[in-house]
């Protein structure tokens, strides 16, 4: 029996202490001299030398077919020697048996290049064990090899002998790397109870046929050639079993590893010892939000170390290309590059194969070195890595489902960006971690144009208009910011370190930056950001009261220039907003909701041509509401259809009485942006005209010049089929956008308003009074009607009626009115005028 060294791989002999492998081989040897003396003393030196030499030749093939028995670092080499060693006691005397065991054993460990340690420590077993099978002879009877006395003494002589190898290994391994439990002895004994007697009972066979019948060396050379081959496969099915048991416990174990970091861990030490590996490494590509990762188990407890995690290292190209799964690379066996690869591993043997992931890009799995000395990666290493490869790409997906899932569950589907959950959990972690200096600022921006591009295009497009502005955020954001989705059209960012200041700031700059025109569904379409912005500490030193206050926030946003910081006030701001927001249909059904009425009149005739109808909201709790809190509240909660419906009933209606009055009077109603995106709208105005009996001539829809020149209403046909219905469309609030004349000339646009910014200081600036000329001469050219709104006193009057204004509109008139004022109004300031000839209703005028 034979114990390795540790590592034969060390170049420097360590010190000479009784924990190291020389202090255990001079240990050893200071044993075996003393007995060895004693051997010699008690018998004869005289030998048969032809028959010594047989005995040292048969000794050296006896020691060299082994079999290999592994336990941690240590190969255990059970050998036929105990064949030889009953041959050579019985032959030659305990003298010559001491030495040609020497002998051999010297000759094939220095062959197989042991360490001179381990050569030395085994030497001297080899003496020690013969002196204890000498002595034990000299105890009990010897005679004949025929006497059945002779063949038991034989028996306990070397079993006494085996049991003294055992415990002197035993002892070495102990004093070397500690005691390690029941698992040392069983390894260690079994072969001296089971292996040794047969090989004795062999060996005394053997004897008797050579006794009987000196020829019988012809039989018995045959016979002993299949023993060895035998002997040989025997090892070879033992180390089969036992690859086979490893890849069952290495199974178990792997269903039992947790679904994270540790599990994969386990599952890389699993690997390591079952194969009895010096070490073994696992890289795994990115996956979701997670990088590479390289997970490492050695011997020494080391974490990382160089070459699998480099994707142009050969031996890892290799295995992952390679078509035949676990490849092994040998020192002796490797070319220039792979040699290279080894040594920088500082490994001499590897086991590589790919590894399947969810990532699409293979894995890699290497395994380093056999911490045994004696044995290399043989074709069972290799079948059992193959079949742990099955159970290891099962747990690195399960794994890697289990990922996906948390992903998911913190993270927008669409983008790939964190959610709110997971936002709130990243701003609690920041200020928890200094909560007495901790700083922050959140930013929340919501996409104006994304209800639009939903009900225009579909989800689809509104998907990539998503896609294209988290592009935009990522792009445009600075390097530490966090970038989540909340939910719809809205996006967070999260600035660690910023003041308030500081974060107001960043968001104008990324408001700016992100305002550009995308390219969507083949449509070019403005990206435009609504920003709320608040702070910690300043506003909330948790993540629920900054988010709920960033809400706010931005609410408030869309009449700050599109940039709000949050303020205590505008908490009742927007208390009141939500309360608006859901008594706004109840409103309109009890009449809280209602219009005014401001007339219109011909600039040359004073006629009253029209009279817009104008929304207003008197709230018992709040009283006026503001108009444009009104429409604005309505196209948030995506009811402006409704109350454009509502406000063209009562117009309608007003104008209905007034026909059964025989007066042909217009009314003009404004219609959003997002009212002329509703794809049922024309059928909705057609079907108020019906039921109320008006023609369409008398309704003028009023719409603003941002959403006529937008490219969704240019290139749909809703205006057409709106002025298909007889009707006329005015371009209300002309000159405040970005449309120019040219563009109405291809739009079915009858009149243009001009903007009463332009109007009010027409009388004191002469370069405002430049433009509306410009405007009246420009609309009159494409055969545009143009009315001026705004006009509050005689000066502006006379300057517009003689540039040639077609209608005025403005309190030198009148102010919106209600209806039962307007009736008062129009008895005590118009006449009556007949009917035109042709038509049949009368007309109103102002009176001078």
């Amino acid at each position: 029996m034979q114990v390795p060294e540790q590592d034969v791989r060390e170049p420097a002999r360590p010190p000479v202490t009784t924990r190291s492998p020389w202090g255990v081989a001079v240990l050893a040897l200071a044993l075996a001299v003393p007995l060895g003396v004693a051997v010699v003393e008690r018998g004869p030196l005289s030998v048969d030398v032809p028959v010594l030499l047989a005995v040292f030749l048969t000794a050296v093939v006896a020691e060299w077919v082994n079999v290999h028995i592994e336990f941690r670092h240590q190969s255990f080499v059970n050998s036929a020697s105990e064949l030889v060693f009953v041959i050579a006691l019985l032959e030659i005397g305990g003298v010559w048996t001491a030495v040609t065991r020497a002998a051999a054993v010297g000759v094939v460990l220095g062959i197989q290049r042991f360490s001179r340690a381990k050569l030395v420590f085994n030497v001297a077993v080899a003496i020690i064990d013969t002196a204890v099978a000498v002595f034990v002879l000299g105890l009990l009877p010897v005679g004949d090899v025929t006497d059945p006395w002779t063949w038991v003494s034989c028996l306990v002589a070397v079993f006494a002998a085996n049991a003294v190898a055992a415990v002197m290994v035993a002892g070495a391994i102990v004093m070397t790397q500690g005691y390690s439990g029941r698992a040392l002895w069983t390894s260690l004994l079994v072969p001296v109870v089971v292996v040794s007697p047969v090989a004795v009972l062999i060996g005394l066979a053997i004897l008797l046929l050579l006794h009987a019948a000196p020829w019988s060396w012809v039989i018995i050379a045959p016979l002993a050639v299949a023993l060895v081959l035998l002997y040989r496969r025997f090892a070879a099915v033992t180390r089969e079993g036992n690859s086979l048991q490893q890849v069952y416990e290495f199974a178990r174990r792997v269903e039992e590893v947790r679904p994270d970091e540790a599990g994969t861990r386990q599952i890389v030490q699993a690997v390591r010892e079952l194969l009895n590996a010096e070490r073994v490494a696992l890289w795994l590509p990115p996956y979701l939000d997670e990088g590479p990762r390289l997970v490492v188990a050695t011997e020494s407890g080391a974490h990382w170390y160089d070459g699998p995690g480099d994707p142009d290292d050969p031996l890892r190209r290799r295995a992952v290309l390679s078509t035949d799964g676990v490849i092994q690379v040998c020192a002796a066996r490797a070319d220039e590059s792979e040699v290279a690869a080894l040594a920088r591993r500082g490994v001499s043997d590897v086991l590589g194969a790919p590894v399947t992931t969810a990532a699409g890009e293979p894995g890699y799995l290497e395994v380093c070195d056999r911490r045994s000395d004696l044995v290399t990666f043989g074709t069972s290493e290799r079948g059992a890595l193959d079949s742990m490869l099955t159970h290891v790409n099962a747990a690195i997906r399960q794994q890697q489902l289990l990922t996906r899932i948390r992903f998911d569950a913190d993270h927008d589907r669409l983008t790939g960006l964190p959610n709110r959950q997971r936002l709130a959990a990243e701003i609690d972690q920041l200020l928890s971690a200094d909560p007495a200096d901790a700083r922050a600022g959140l930013i929340l921006a919501s996409l104006g144009t994304y209800a639009d591009v939903t009900d225009t295009l579909g989800h689809a497009a509104s998907d990539e208009l998503l896609l294209v502005t988290a592009g935009l955020l990522r792009e445009h954001a600075p390097p530490r910011a966090l970038l989540a989705r909340m939910e719809r059209e809205q996006f967070a960012v999260l600035l660690p370190g910023l003041s308030l200041d500081e974060t107001e700031r960043a968001a104008r700059r990324l408001r700016e930056a992100a305002a550009t025109r995308v390219r969507v569904a083949g449509l070019d379409l403005e990206v435009s950001l609504t920003i709320g912005v608040v702070a910690a500490p300043v506003h909330g030193t948790h993540a629920g009261a900054l988010m709920q206050r960033a809400d706010v926030a931005l609410l408030a946003a869309g009449d700050s220039g599109g940039v709000a910081s949050y303020h205590p006030v505008m908490d009742q701001q927007s208390l009141r907003r939500l309360q608006l927001g859901t008594e706004l249909e109840q409103a309109m059904a009890d009449g809280q909701i209602g219009v005014v009425f401001q007339p219109v009149i011909d600039a040359q005739s004073s006629d009253i041509v029209s009279v817009e109808t104008l929304v207003r909201w008197t709230h018992p709790r709040y009283g006026a509401v503001p108009p444009e809190d009104v429409i604005g509240l309505a196209e948030q909660i995506g009811r402006i259809g409704a109350l454009t419906d509502h406000v063209l009933d009562l117009a309608l209606a007003r104008c209905r009485r007034w026909l059964d009055q025989g007066i042909a009077l217009s009314v003009a109603v404004n219609v959003s942006a997002r009212s002329l995106a509703d794809p049922d709208l024309v059928d909705r105005v057609r079907s108020a005209l019906e039921r109320h009996r008006v023609p369409g001539e008398l309704l003028v829809l009023e719409l603003t010049e941002s959403s006529v020149v937008d490219d969704q209403v240019r290139e749909s046909s809703v205006l057409e089929h709106l002025h298909d219905l007889g009707l006329r469309l005015s371009m209300d609030d002309f000159g405040t956008g970005y449309s120019s004349l040219s563009q109405l000339r291809q739009l079915p646009i009858d009149e243009v308003k001009i903007d009463k910014s332009f109007v009010l200081t027409m009388a004191t600036s002469q370069g405002e009074s430049f433009i509306a000329r410009s405007i009246i001469e420009l609309a009159h050219n494409l055969g545009l009607c143009v009315v001026a709104e705004g006009v509050e006193d005689e000066m502006t009057r006379n300057q517009l009626t003689a540039m040639g204004c077609d209608k005025l509109q403005g309190f030198l008139i009148s102010r919106p009115l209600p209806e039962d004022r307007l009736d008062k109004w129009l008895l005590a300031r118009t006449g009556v005028r007949s009917a035109a000839p042709g038509a049949i209703h009368r007309r109103l005028f102002v009176r001078t």
